[in-house]
């Protein structure tokens, strides 16, 4: 089976419910009948249930940013998976980039995010990637095969069926640099690779791995033309429905 791809909008911390629903109001009618890829969009907590009204029925799923581990407990505003569950998202971001490097979130850390997503069967999409002094260094394949091996961590091929695994080369988020289809391709050879040795080849070539590096309407499709590559984790770019609509329309 062809692996089917996703197009993911990570909304970070913009826009209001009301902005929300006006997004979705402009970005629906542009993405109608579009079957060829899974689209996701992602916004703030507090937008989840205007966008989650606003996608039924329309074959657009919606995800949380992050979440705890725990299903409940003393852990001041944090949202659980139970939570997440009760307002109706079916995907949750984990390990993003910002969270490593704001909150100091570590791969043991986003592992336990990762078992409590599937344990409350919620769809993960895990964040991996190097920083530039990691690149500029030669350590990108180093960084991504420990990354890899620990989100991954006492997860059975089994469980890792609904897992979505993002490449962040963090170096182009937001700074305008992409990475070449080519370095993005080869970076996901490396993660695909690891999770062979982890998990088996059956389920490494079932996984699937998106770019998230400053993925635009421009460069979309060179990206997607790319066998290793099967979506994309879109950020600033996803925040015009017009803009968004031509990435999932590339």
């Amino acid at each position: 089976m062809p692996r089917k791809p996703l197009i993911a909008a990570n909304w970070k911390m913009y826009k209001t419910p009301a902005q929300a629903q006006e997004f979705f109001k402009n970005f629906l009618p542009l993405v109608a009948n579009h079957e060829r890829d899974e689209i996701v969009v992602c916004p703030s907590f507090t937008s989840i249930p205007v966008v989650v009204a606003a996608a039924t029925g329309s074959g657009v799923a919606v995800g949380a940013q992050n979440m705890h581990f725990a299903d409940e407990g003393a852990y001041t505003g944090e949202i659980s998976p139970l939570m997440l569950k009760a307002i109706g998202p079916t995907h949750v971001i984990l390990g993003h980039s910002e969270r490593r490097q704001y909150f100091a979130e570590t791969d043991e850390l986003i592992n336990k995010k990762l078992k409590a997503a599937l344990q409350h069967q919620l769809i993960p999409i895990v964040c991996v990637g190097e920083v530039l002094a990691e690149r500029e260094a030669g350590k990108t394949n180093d960084v991504l095969t420990r990354q890899t091996r620990g989100v991954l961590a006492a997860i059975t091929a089994a469980e890792a069926a609904p897992i979505v695994i993002a490449y962040e080369p963090v170096w182009a988020i937001g700074t305008g640099k992409t990475a070449t289809p080519q370095i993005a391709s080869d970076a996901h050879a490396v993660i695909r690779a690891e999770v062979a040795k982890l998990l088996g080849k059956e389920t490494a070539d079932a996984m699937r791995i998106l770019y998230g590096g400053s993925v635009k309407p421009d460069n979309a499709a060179a990206l997607m033309a790319e066998e290793q590559i099967d979506g994309g984790l879109v950020g600033g770019a996803s925040l015009d429905p017009q803009s968004f609509a031509k990435i999932v329309n590339y």
